[in-house]
Order: structure tokens, then C-alpha cells, then sequence
């Protein structure tokens, strides 16, 4: 069966419940965005916000991928980096219980941390402090990494190194990968619209974008932007909430459902999204199959806070997906 290996931000989400959104306003936080806030704020805000309810969940939007791939029993591998303190430890100990191989470089850095703050409607908002992972660099990527992989997810919030980004996909497409990329926020794609443009166009098989993301990288509706975003590359998808998904690849345009959810926090929703969706490519399902279960595992992680479910939602997924 083939493998993945994802690329991203290694950070430590401190899941956050606030019970009113002028908390974020407080704290000059768009609702819905994600902010990169030094240590300072991100220390001031984690301190603030102990009032709320909070869950410790390993994080980033790759690593939530990767986690949900080999809880499907994917072999699967991460690259990032962190410190050898509290935060870093943690990491690394959640990724090898979950049978993920971290391939983590290490730094005199503080890891990172993204202050996940959940609104009352589930929306979530981050102030994330990149800290060590950050400092992972191009030339610290080794081709040996992506070697016996079949599949390379990597996460947009990693754009602001470009550097990174295309040493990255020059190895993985180097060694045979196929590669995926989730444009992550609205407010990064609108900040990198050029350079995620040229990117996708030169190494980019798989775009992953809710309808915010797809209308800040093409500036059209949702239907518009997937025939937009499919010029670009092989499959596109343009996940648009309640109403499901559009895929399309080769002018064929397939589209996916939802299932029935209690959505008590968004975070990692569109991270399962594309674990779902990489499940069924590997397992060779068509495409609308792949959106449903992407839409299967989604659904099942906005019921938790994180994003990660508990085993008994696991078995209720794998359940789900083998009725499809």
C-alpha cells in the first residue's frame, strides 16, 4: 500500500473553548484567521485565556493530516522541528504512539505553539507561535527523507518560506511523489497569492481549499474557482461546509456530500478532509468515494475538541467508510 509523508509547522495546539468572541478582538485576533504572534503575545494570550476550558493536542495542519492517515492504518511519516523541551517532547511521543515516524530536527528554539481559540459557533481562530519550527530550513531537507513515499503532503502555512516550499517539492518529485498541498487560511493565500500560484502551477498535483481560500486564490464563487484552481493542477477540491465538496480533474467535476454532525469546534476539520480524500486515492476509489470519505472523517472531528477523536469515533469511522 502507498505511504505519505507530510511537511508542516510542528506545533502543540493549546485548544482553547472562549465563551465570548471579544476575547479575540481583545487581543486584535480576526475571527477565523490565523495570526503569527511572537512569544511575548503568545504567552500573554495563553495566560489570559486559562480562565476557558483547554485541551494539549499535538498540532499543525500537516500533522493532523498525517495523524489521520496512520489512525487509517496508513504508513506514514512527518517532517518538522521543535526543541528538546516539554512541547517538543510531547510531540514527538504523540507521533510515535499514533505509529507515525517523525523525522524531527532539532533547535535551541522554543517549539511552537498555536493558541487554537474556539468560538460558541465552533469557529476556530489562531495565534500561533512558530518558534522552532520555523527555523526549519531548505537546506536541512535531505532527499533520503522522501524516498520509499508515494504521497507528499504539505500545508500553505509553510509559504512564508519559499525557500523551504521548493526544495521540498524538487525532492519529492525528485523521488516519484505525487504531491498535495492545503492552502490552510484565507489571509496566507492573500498574502502569497503570486508565489502559490507559480508553485501549484510547477509542483502542485493535489489542491486542497475551503470556499474562503479558493475565493481569495481566484476570486470567484465556488463552482468558478474549482474550474480555476483545476488549470492549475491535476485534482482540485473546494470544500464548501454544509453544502459538501466539488472535485474535478480531467473536466470532470464529481461532487461529495456531508454527514450528520454535533460541531462543537472546527480545528483539524479540513486537515481530516484531505486525510479522507488521500485515503481513497491510495485505495484507488472514485473521486466522489474519496470526498465522502473525507467528508466522513471531517464531520466526525468537529464533534471533538482537536482534533483528534477518540478510538471508539475511530472504529465508528472505519465503520462508516466500509459502508460507503
Amino acid at each position: 500500500m502507498k505511504k505519505v509523508i507530510g511537511l508542516g509547522n510542528a506545533l502543540v495546539d493549546i485548544m482553547t473553548m472562549i465563551d465570548n468572541d471579544d476575547f479575540l478582538s481583545s487581543n486584535n485576533l480576526p475571527k477565523g484567521s490565523m495570526q503569527l504572534v511572537d512569544r511575548d503575545l503568545s504567552e500573554k494570550i495563553h495566560e489570559d485565556s486559562k480562565i476557558f476550558t483547554q485541551k494539549v493536542t499535538s498540532g499543525g495542519s500537516a500533522a493532523n493530516t498525517i495523524y489521520s492517515l496512520a489512525k487509517l492504518g496508513i504508513e506514514s511519516s512527518y517532517i518538522g522541528k521543535v526543541k528538546n523541551d516539554e512541547l517538543g517532547n510531547f510531540f514527538k511521543s504523540d507521533m510515535e504512539g499514533n505509529n507515525i515516524k517523525p523525522i524531527l530536527l532539532s533547535s535551541e528554539t522554543p517549539s511552537g505553539k498555536a493558541m487554537a481559540l474556539v468560538s460558541k459557533d465552533g469557529e476556530r481562530t489562531f495565534a500561533t507561535y512558530l518558534g522552532a519550527a520555523v527555523e526549519l530550513n531548505a537546506n536541512e531537507l535531505k532527499s533520503e527523507f522522501f524516498s520509499n513515499f508515494d504521497i507528499f503532503h504539505i500545508e500553505g502555512y509553510l509559504v512564508y518560506n519559499h525557500e523551504l516550499m521548493i526544495k521540498a517539492a524538487e525532492l519529492a518529485k525528485q523521488n516519484g511523489l505525487t504531491i498535495s498541498l492545503d492552502l490552510a487560511s484565507y489571509n496566507v493565500v492573500e498574502d502569497n497569492f503570486e508565489f502559490l500560484k507559480s508553485y501549484i502551477k510547477q509542483y502542485v498535483d493535489i489542491v486542497f481549499a475551503n470556499e474562503e481560500e479558493a475565493k481569495a486564490f481566484t476570486k470567484m464563487e465556488p463552482e468558478d474557482a474549482l474550474h480555476n484552481i483545476s488549470e492549475y493542477c491535476d485534482i482540485a477540491i473546494v470544500k464548501i461546509g454544509s453544502k459538501g465538496s466539488l472535485i474535478k480533474k480531467g473536466g470532470i467535476v464529481y461532487k461529495a456530500g456531508i454527514i450528520k454532525a454535533n460541531m462543537i469546534d472546527t480545528t483539524g476539520a479540513g486537515d481530516s478532509y484531505a486525510a479522507g480524500f488521500i485515503y481513497g486515492l491510495i485505495n484507488g476509489y472514485d473521486l466522489d468515494k474519496c470526498g465522502n470519505i473525507g467528508a466522513i472523517l471531517s464531520g466526525k472531528v468537529i464533534e471533538f475538541i482537536g482534533a483528534k477523536p477518540d478510538e471508539k469515533t475511530w472504529s465508528e469511522i472505519k465503520q462508516l467508510i466500509s459502508e460507503l
